[in-house]
């Protein structure tokens, strides 16, 4: 039985925008609670949420980390599903946590094992049976990419393509935050994820290629919708994985993000002067690890959305084939930093990551979405999906294009 009750764990800047678009549509989420290592973070959205929408949120301390306090949350809140918006590297600890107790899980991404550079769904992939034994879902990477991405090739599929030949999934922040270096979500997950070997589907296999620091990486100039001609890097990136398994016949798949060479610069000298590392070092007679000590040093994520000006602008171009005859369309949504910190105080990167786990919530809460097991976005139907997303704050637009070369 639904009783609209909603558990997110984490209490960074998606997990802030995520409790504030659950406070937005009460018609859905009844109960909202918040929870977070420490009550902090979790109790100052607390008041931004009362001022802003009069809405009363409760916040509890968890350790994400331990499957017992996370079990003993989600029995003492009963929620009907959990947005997990934590670290990565607690997935595999919340989706227990929901097997045990029998709730829906949702999360953004894929899960990291903290002592490698390295992810991929094989972890998550390996619960299917036992969720479905259990009769539960667990909706992963329903955040923006992976996420809208994925649901924008199920949905270009669905209404235009027989099938899809080739996707370039295509990301860009056009916004200045004032700071001489600062990444927009966690400092030790964006850099561990931005520094490794870059791979793509072509023809049947994975391709390997330089990370995006080597001279030698893949780049090119788009010219993004709004944002104009930006500098775009060939990444790897989790939704290549599962959108390989699940749109059948996909010759290639890329995905590319915009650097500035002034970000790149930064980041190879960190990397070169060690303290990027995510191995333990001794320290003044005490083991850290240097990112983590990196990520002290940084701007608090979160903190950028004050001054936040200019753009992102996420979409994919697809490639396809209906009654033989083959065509291309550029799907895309455009976000603004500054309207997003009118809205609800972040910036774009944590709005575009926090709206989409809320609205797969309300799928799940709602009925649309049914079944047992565990799911990625593709899977799912995409139309009410996007429409509620959409409707939430990250509206799409659909145009013809032209196929991206095969070589860049």
């Amino acid at each position: 039985m639904n009783t609209g009750t909603v558990l997110i764990i984490g209490a960074g800047g998606v997990g802030s925008v995520a409790a504030h678009k659950c406070a937005q549509n009460p018609e859905v989420f009844k109960k909202i609670h918040l929870a977070s290592r420490s009550l902090e973070k979790p109790n100052a959205i607390k008041a931004d949420i009362k001022n802003r929408w009069g809405v009363d949120i409760e916040t509890h301390p968890v350790d994400a980390d331990k499957v017992p306090e996370v079990v003993s949350l989600i029995q003492e809140v009963k929620p009907d599903v959990v947005i997990n918006v934590a670290l990565p590297y607690q997935d595999l600890t919340i989706m227990d946590a929901c097997l045990e107790t029998g709730v829906h899980y949702i999360d953004t991404a894929n899960y990291e094992p903290p002592d490698v550079a390295h992810f991929e769904y094989s972890w998550q992939w390996a619960y299917q049976d036992r969720f479905k034994e259990k009769g539960i879902m667990a909706v992963l990477g329903a955040g923006f990419d992976p996420g809208v991405s994925n649901m924008y090739c199920a949905y270009i599929l669905k209404k235009f393509y027989d099938k899809i030949r080739f996707i370039d999934i295509l990301d860009a922040n056009a916004g200045n935050h004032g700071h001489a270096f600062a990444t927009n979500f966690n400092p030790e997950i964006n850099i561990r994820e931005v520094t490794q070997i870059v791979r793509h589907w072509d023809k049947g296999k994975w391709v390997e290629t330089p990370a995006i620091l080597d001279q030698k990486s893949a780049h090119f100039t788009f010219d993004y919708p709004v944002a104009g001609p930006k500098e775009s890097y060939l990444l790897y990136h989790e939704e290549l994985e599962s959108l390989v398994k699940n749109i059948p016949g996909l010759e290639r798949i890329r995905f590319w993000m915009t650097f500035s060479e002034n970000y790149l610069n930064h980041l190879r000298v960190m990397q070169n002067i060690g303290i990027t590392r995510i191995d333990e070092v001794e320290f003044e007679g005490k083991k850290i690890v240097p990112i983590k000590f990196l990520k002290a040093l940084l701007p608090n994520p979160a903190s950028l959305a004050t001054n936040y000006t200019g753009k992102t602008v996420i979409g994919c171009i697809i490639t396809g084939v209906k009654d033989g005859k083959e065509s291309t369309k550029y799907i895309y949504n455009v976000c603004d930093h500054a309207e997003c910190f009118r809205e609800v105080g972040s910036q774009a990167i944590s709005y575009t990551a926090g709206v989409p786990p809320v609205v797969a919530a309300m799928m799940v809460m709602k009925g649309v979405w049914k079944g047992a097991g565990v799911y990625n976005m593709e899977q799912l139907d995409p139309e009410p999906f996007l429409e509620a997303v959409s409707k939430n704050g990250l509206p799409f637009e659909v145009v013809d294009y032209e196929t991206l070369p095969e070589k860049i």
